[in-house]
């Protein structure tokens, strides 16, 4: 993993005293909102429904025990004793004081944490596989790539002020854990002739007009990645539109200009800069791949998994939910869920990050991740420690058997906190995992993605849920649509809308009624509910959803 190095303490330490005299100046009236607004979203501050919201930056989602902690004391501190894990693996205080946050910033500089570029019209955190350096399947470790990207792109003179906001995916694996294609850049990883590279895309994105992103190089050298990169934002810098915000985003670039163009004006605009490239960036690349070595693994028995196994039937459907194969056979890669039934998906209390921060030190190699889907990851974990691990994670309210279920839900914070949400995400999504629990169904129905969005910004990834729920305002009225068929993985796809939206008080039935519609039409047992959505289409999902209007028209 990679550690600060005395350059970034100084930057960063240089960085928020600055910060701290603008705060300063903000509450003795010396600067309005309006001048204290581009200020503190460099910073990573939000100013929400309620209250003010610090954004921090996990870059591709990776931390340590020390890292967890110092978030753990954060939250009891300065906030309501919890923090909020988000789609882009960073972690959110819903409720600091304006006068503490430059203290908030200096605690997180001790453990070379930092909010910086987690808002703005800049290049934000770039996100990666979250079971990354882990994956059974992975050709390489993608995240010194990522932290290379987050070096090049931080404080990057040209890119500070963007038409609009930039995000970054990336993976070493051919199955996709990053969402790579609904975003402005996804790099996938990919085998030419044995040599590793990345399959480049640009140009998808989700919010009011969702585009899955198209490739603009199937196969890019690893050596040419940086200026690569450079390259198309250089290009979306100058093209992009700055008169409509609704249409400044690279999707639309990309969708008015044409693929062809924009990779001819990439191509040419990379021939350029790639002279300018005398190696440094590879030599930086080495340095940063050297600290992401692998643990040192231990070998050692497995026989307390076995017995554990086949006597404890709550572990063993645990094991068979949130446990990933792990590279080595005696390892595992472990999922924690953050959506017990009922609860806020993505939130964690201070006392379970510690928890979480005790286990990864304690039997994980120090690692923890982040995913996209709002869960903590335990990269490496030997398989002999597993019943031990549960029993901890159960009793902090970690161990919910439920990843890749009905309930393990993505949702954006909607009108419970955010200024620009339409309609309430958290407790519909809360509603629909407390019914599944009720039901007894979800690891009958087996994987399914449903994701929440409390607006057309689609922070909740809704574009891309097998079931996709979108809230909306109709005359004062929350008011919510379903779309089916989403994808984020590398066969992407956006959701179809199914028809009319439903009440608050109507969602949570018309989503029991597709299930239940599925578990009628699927094949068999193995067949998921994408799957089954795929071969048969809308039109039998649509009269589950609406049997009146099936009704009316027989």
């Amino acid at each position: 993993m990679y550690n600060y190095t005395a350059f970034d303490a100084a930057f960063l330490k240089e960085r928020n005293a600055q910060f701290r005299a603008q705060v300063a100046r903000r509450i003795d009236g010396a600067l309005t909102e309006d001048e204290f607004k581009p200020l503190r979203l460099m910073n990573g501050l939000y100013l929400q429904l309620h209250a003010y919201m610090l954004r921090v930056a996990i870059p591709y989602g990776t931390l340590d025990s020390a890292k967890m902690r110092q978030l753990a004391m954060i939250a009891e501190r300065w906030d309501k004793g919890y923090g909020h894990f988000t789609t882009r693996q960073n972690i959110q205080y819903n409720w600091p004081k304006l006068q503490d946050v430059p203290d908030m910033l200096d605690a997180l500089a001790e453990v070379g944490m930092h909010a910086i570029q987690t808002s703005g019209n800049t290049i934000r955190n770039v996100t990666a596989d979250h079971f990354a350096g882990a994956a059974a399947d992975e050709i390489a470790d993608p995240r010194p790539v990522a932290e290379l990207l987050r070096q090049w792109s931080t404080d990057h003179p040209e890119f500070q002020f963007l038409p609009r906001k930039f995000k970054i995916a990336i993976t070493g694996s051919p199955n996709d854990r990053a969402v790579t294609k609904a975003h402005d850049i996804g790099l996938r990883m990919v085998e030419r002739e044995g040599e590793a590279g990345f399959e480049v895309i640009v140009g998808g994105g989700l919010g009011r007009t969702p585009m899955i992103g198209k490739v603009i190089r199937d196969f890019l050298p690893k050596a040419d990645l940086l200026p690569y990169v450079e390259a198309i934002v250089s290009v979306y810098n100058t093209l992009g539109r700055r008169d409509n915000k609704y249409k400044a985003r690279i999707k639309i670039t990309v969708h008015e200009h044409g693929i062809e163009e924009i990779s001819r004006l990439v191509e040419d605009r990379f021939a350029t800069l790639r002279t300018q490239f005398s190696g440094v960036d590879q030599e930086l690349l080495a340095g940063i791949e050297a600290q992401f070595a692998p643990p040192a693994f231990q070998e050692r028995p497995e026989e307390a998994f076995a017995a554990d196994y086949a006597a404890n039937g709550a572990f063993r459907s645990w094991i068979d939910t949130n446990i990933t194969p792990h590279r080595r056979a005696d390892h595992a890669i472990v999922s924690i869920s953050l959506k017990a039934h009922g609860a806020t998906p993505g939130d964690a209390s201070a006392d379970q990050m510690r928890v979480m921060a005790d286990l990864a030190e304690r039997y994980g190699y120090n690692e923890l991740r982040i995913s996209h889907e709002q869960n903590v990851i335990l990269p490496h974990v030997h398989r002999g420690d597993l019943p031990a691990i549960y029993a901890t994670l159960r009793a902090a309210g970690l161990a919910t058997a439920n990843i890749g279920l009905a309930s393990d839900i993505i949702a954006c914070p909607g009108m419970d906190y955010c200024a620009l949400a339409t309609a309430r995400s958290i407790p519909v999504a809360q509603e629909i995992a407390t019914r599944f629990d009720e039901l007894k169904l979800e690891h009958e129905v087996g994987p399914l993605k449903i994701k929440i969005s409390g607006c057309i910004n689609a922070c909740g990834h809704h574009h891309v849920g097998h079931i996709g729920i979108l809230g909306l305002d109709r005359a004062g009225v929350e008011n919510y649509q379903i779309t089916l068929g989403g994808d984020g993985t590398e066969t992407a796809a956006i959701g179809e809308r199914a028809g009319p939206g439903f009440s608050a008080e109507q969602i949570v039935p018309a989503i029991e009624r597709l299930v239940l519609a599925y578990l009628d039409l699927r094949d068999s047992a193995d067949e998921t509910f994408l799957e089954t959505y795929r071969r048969l289409g809308l039109a039998p999902f649509k009269a589950a959803l609406y049997p009146e209007a099936e009704a009316h028209a027989a």
